[in-house]
């Protein structure tokens, strides 16, 4: 594999030994290539208008500006790289916070190489990918005995439409229905019944239990 097809990676993560780690680990892979590190999410950004990564791998807890708040900036930017958040902490409403802002996958610290490989390809690929256990626990917590549906009860094949897949790419992504209205050049109102009948065909109430059953039946 050359260089040019490997996977540009930026590590940000402001404990050193943590990020040198991680940084040490992921060049044993052929099919990364570690353009880089920064020890805040500033440097990071700042990093970004350098290097092009492919992949950032983001902490979520750091000095000056912290993941969230990178990844809501990254938001305003045109075709910012996706970010793979990379964490000790399973706080949930964090975990929310950062799918929200646009992570495009979750996983905790004590992953390992090939599964963080792994994670690497498919959210470089477009993909989306969070730890299972984190997904569940969310699921879980969210659930409630009149609006739960448990995996077993859903569908082992979920057709969507085209259209349905785009409209939930964009609910992943934390786009509101006149967002993604505009950005699919349809009406408020079309959105809206698109956005409907997604939750429906997954079994779920909200944005929000729509996105984590998304990702993890690797809808998107």
């Amino acid at each position: 594999m050359t260089t040019a097809d490997r996977i540009r990676v930026l590590v940000v993560d402001d404990q050193t030994i943590v990020r040198d780690g991680i940084v040490g680990l992921l060049r044993l892979s052929e099919r990364i290539d570690v353009i880089g590190s920064a020890a805040d999410g500033r440097k990071a950004l700042d990093a970004l208008d350098i290097e092009r990564p492919d992949v950032i791998l983001l902490d979520l807890r750091m000095p000056v500006l912290d993941g969230i708040a990178v990844l809501r900036e990254l938001g305003l930017r045109e075709d910012p790289p996706p970010c793979l958040v990379l964490t000790t902490f399973q706080d949930d409403e964090q975990v929310l916070q950062a799918l929200r802002a646009g992570a495009r996958g979750y996983l905790l610290k004590d992953v390992s190489l090939d599964d963080l490989v792994a994670a690497v390809e498919i959210v470089a690929a477009g993909g989306s990918m969070v730890a299972s256990s984190v997904t569940q626990r969310l699921l879980d917590r969210l659930g409630s005995a009149d609006t739960a549906v448990a995996p077993v009860d859903l569908p082992v094949h979920i057709e969507l439409t085209t259209r349905e897949r785009e409209v939930l790419r964009m609910l992943v992504g934390g786009f509101s229905n006149k967002e993604i209205a505009s950005a699919m050049h349809l009406a408020p109102g079309t959105v809206k019944n698109h956005v409907s009948t997604v939750l429906a065909k997954l079994g779920v109430r909200d944005r929000t239990r729509a996105v984590l059953r998304a990702l993890e039946l690797d809808l998107v």
